[in-house]
This record gives C-alpha cells, sequence and structure tokens, in this order.
C-alpha cells in the first residue's frame, strides 16, 4: 500500500506552506534534491509518533495573486478528494470566515472524506474565543493552531494521528514496476500490451485512467507486479496546476516499485514534466528505464534516434546509467525488451561488492583523484565501505567531508559503474569523518 496522503487545502495565505513546512520540516531529507528538477517541492513524507504519511500544500499548485478564488476552490476540492486520505482544510483566524471558505467547506463535505478543521493564527489561548466565528462551517471540531509559534500544534497532530491508518511496508512477492509519465503518452496502452488484455481504461484524451491499478504480468514464467500510474480528471482543473498534481499521483506509484518505466512521447522530444517525474524516480532511489514511445508513428527511426538519444543525455542528465529502449505499445513493437532489462537492474539493485575487492578499487580510484587542500591541510580518502543495497549506498571515510565536492563524488560514482556496472540503477554515497581512536 502507498503511504496515507494528507492534503492541506485552504483559500490563499491561510497558511498552508507555513503548516506544510511544520509538518514536514524535519523529515525534509528524505529524499534526495536534485539542483534544477526538484525545486519547490510542494509533496513531502512526514511523522508524528509511529504514523508515517505523505503531506501535500495545495497552496503551491497555484499563481499568486490567484485568478479565481472559487475555481480554485473548486480544483483544490478535487484534488484533495481524488488523491486525500485525509484533508485539511485551513481557515485563517484573523480573517474570520469568508464565502470562499464556505464554499471549498460545502465540497469538501459532500464527499464524505476524513477532514480535520484548522483555524490557523491563533497563537495564545486568549484567543481561542476566535473560534466561534467558524462554527457557521459546520462541524463542531475546529482546532486553533499557530503554523507560526506551534501554539495548539501537537493537539493538532495528535488528532490527524486519531484519523491516520497505521502505514507498513508491502510484503513484496514480486518485482514492482511502475509504468510512470505526463498525461497521454500512452501509459495504458503499454500495460494493456504488456497484459496482452485491455486491462485499462484507454482514451486519447489526457487523463482518463481514474484508479491506480496493479496487474499481475507474466513472462517466461516469471510473475511482475505492474503499477499504472493513474491520469488525472480534468474537469475543473484551470489548466495551471494540472502537471503538478500529476507529479503527486506519481509520487504514490513511484515510491512503491522496485523499477519504474518512464514513459515518453518520441514524437513530442524531452518535456519539463518528463524530466521532473525522472527527477522523482531519482530522489526515491529506484531503477529506470527511459521507454520511447510512439516509434511507430516516427517516419525516420535512425536520424530521430540519433537526435533525441544526445537531448535526452542533455535533460536527463541526473541518470545518465538508465537504459533507454524504443517501443510502441499500440503496436507492441519491442515491448517484451524491457523484461530482460528489468530483471538486471533488479540484480544490480541488489549487488554487494566484497569489501577488499571495494577497497581495493577505491585506492586505484584516489590515486587519480585531485583533491583540494583544505584549511592548508591535505584531504585525505581512507576507505569505502558498502552500507546498504535497493539502492547500493556505500559510505567514504575522510578526515575532512566537507572538502569533499560534488564534483568529485560524481568522479567516484564514474568509476564504480565502470568497475561493477550498477546498470539502471542510482547509487548513494555519503561522506563521514572518520572517528578517533
Amino acid at each position: 500500500m502507498s503511504k496515507p496522503v494528507v492534503v492541506i487545502v485552504g483559500r490563499p495565505n491561510v497558511g498552508k506552506s507555513t503548516l506544510f513546512n511544520r509538518m514536514t520540516g524535519t523529515h525534509s531529507a528524505i529524499v534526495e534534491d536534485i539542483p534544477g528538477v526538484t525545486r519547490d517541492r510542494n509533496y513531502l513524507d512526514a511523522k508524528w509518533d509511529d504514523k508515517v504519511f505523505m503531506v501535500v500544500d495545495t497552496g503551491g499548485f497555484y499563481p499568486d495573486p490567484p485568478e479565481d478564488i472559487f475555481a480554485q476552490a473548486k480544483e483544490q476540492a478535487i484534488f484533495a478528494v481524488d488523491e486525500g486520505d485525509i484533508i485539511i482544510h485551513l481557515l485563517d483566524g484573523k480573517d474570520g470566515l469568508t464565502p470562499a471558505d464556505m464554499e471549498l467547506a460545502r465540497l469538501l463535505r459532500a464527499s464524505g472524506k476524513k477532514i480535520l478543521w484548522a483555524v490557523n493564527k491563533i497563537d495564545a489561548t486568549t484567543k481561542e474565543d476566535r473560534l466561534y466565528d467558524f462554527y457557521m462551517i459546520g462541524s463542531e471540531d475546529l482546532l486553533p493552531v499557530s503554523a507560526a509559534t506551534g501554539h495548539g500544534y501537537e493537539e493538532f497532530m495528535d488528532k490527524l494521528g486519531e484519523l491516520l491508518p497505521k502505514y507498513e511496508e508491502e510484503a513484496v512477492q514480486y518485482p514492482m514496476i511502475a509504468v510512470v509519465g505526463r498525461p497521454n503518452v500512452g501509459k495504458s496502452t503499454l500495460v494493456n500490451a504488456l497484459l496482452g488484455k485491455k486491462r485499462m481504461l484507454v482514451s486519447p484524451v489526457a487523463g482518463t485512467t481514474r484508479d491506480s491499478i496493479d496487474s499481475i504480468c507474466t513472462y517466461h514464467g516469471r510473475k511482475y507486479l505492474v503499477i499504472d500510474t493513474a491520469g488525472l480528471r480534468k474537469k475543473g482543473k484551470v489548466g495551471y496546476s494540472v502537471e503538478r498534481f500529476a507529479l503527486v499521483r506519481a509520487v504514490r506509484s513511484i515510491e512503491r516499485c522496485d523499477v519504474a518505466l518512464v514513459v515518453l512521447d518520441s514524437s513530442e522530444g524531452i518535456t519539463e514534466q518528463d524530466i521532473k517525474i525522472a527527477g522523482i524516480v531519482k530522489e526515491y532511489g529506484k531503477g529506470a528505464i527511459f521507454l520511447l514511445n510512439k516509434w511507430d508513428l516516427v517516419p525516420a527511426p535512425d536520424e530521430v534516434f540519433k537526435r533525441i538519444i544526445p537531448e535526452l543525455t542533455k535533460k536527463m542528465w541526473f541518470s545518465p546509467y538508465a537504459p533507454v529502449i524504443t517501443i510502441s505499445g499500440l503496436v507492441k513493437k519491442r515491448i517484451t525488451k524491457v523484461f530482460p532489462v528489468i530483471d538486471n537492474i533488479i540484480d544490480e539493485r541488489r549487488k554487494r561488492i566484497p569489501t577488499g575487492e571495494l577497497n581495493r578499487f577505491f585506492r586505484d580510484l584516489t590515486v587519480k583523484m585531485m583533491l583540494p587542500m583544505y584549511r592548508g591541510k591535505t584531504v585525505k580518502l581512507f576507505y569505502m565501505t558498502q552500507v546498504r543495497e535497493e539502492p547500493p549506498g556505500f559510505v567514504i571515510f575522510c578526515n575532512f567531508p566537507e572538502a569533499v565536492k560534488d564534483q568529485h563524488l560524481r568522479f567516484i560514482e564514474k568509476g564504480l559503474r565502470e568497475s561493477f556496472s550498477f546498470e539502471g540503477t542510482p547509487l548513494k554515497i555519503y561522506v563521514r569523518a572518520r572517528r578517533k581512536l
């Protein structure tokens, strides 16, 4: 199962982002930041007591000031109902209740979803009498809170914790494969082709897959669990935020998978949304395969391949390890080529390098490295050890960890891949200070 999703909604300037930052502040390092790709993330994991969940700040989806506050309210409600397990409707204790608040509350209440009503900017017990202004919203359970100062925050989170189901990691029986990509690149057509049957709703209109559906796929006697990333409802969307909503849905599939099939439309080239989705796969440390779909529509395949591969290499610079396969889900061209590659990536993700072999490699590699002086002293890399799998992770022990920069880590990663492959999987490399005896 995916982590429970908590969606924060409310009109502009009620404090959604401040609450989001407080809820996720101590957990913002769970995933990796990719410069220029994952900036302004408005979805993060959070934890309260033993409950783990994802928080989504819908405030990050909109222009400021909003173009149409009531259209925005409707769009927030649709997204929250579609995606949220619990909805936090945040109200402004300074401004009082507004018609926009009432309209959003009406839309949410009709859904039957679990809703937590919170009145923000109540930073002292003496100000809690402001709650009386909000009872017209139709809830007797109004929680006073100040996202900025923390007043009432523990009580608010305790109440949220009561509503949250306990998240447990899935007992994985088969390799889990997520089919991800922006709307209308052919994800569901590909899933249908892989399964050999019309399992998904397929339509030329972007966003017609209503729910994420898991299906078992068998190839040469081996079974795979295929996760199709649901599309988006177009009704009610004003256009600005559709792609950002889609990213949240992609995250829910990606966090569950072993390998992500990142589906690209070969007739359109690489878009910003493609890059963001591939960035999420990298953030979460998942295996990746780039699928250039709709290859049957390409008029001059050799010429297009020569053009699109350099573009892919440049724009997906953070995932140079991901194999590329040209396919057509519609006419079932080359689709079975993905299975041997998936199997290999899963093996690479589980690979463990013996310590002796790893350090012989590391010793030879460091001789070639040009490390700077740091505070007048020589920077020394002592040894490397593998500390995890899926994805493979390594720790380098050093006398001055802060002197080891990104370019040095890229050099080390390149050496690891040249010596040990790790095709299709990201690597995690950490630098630590060696403990003094």
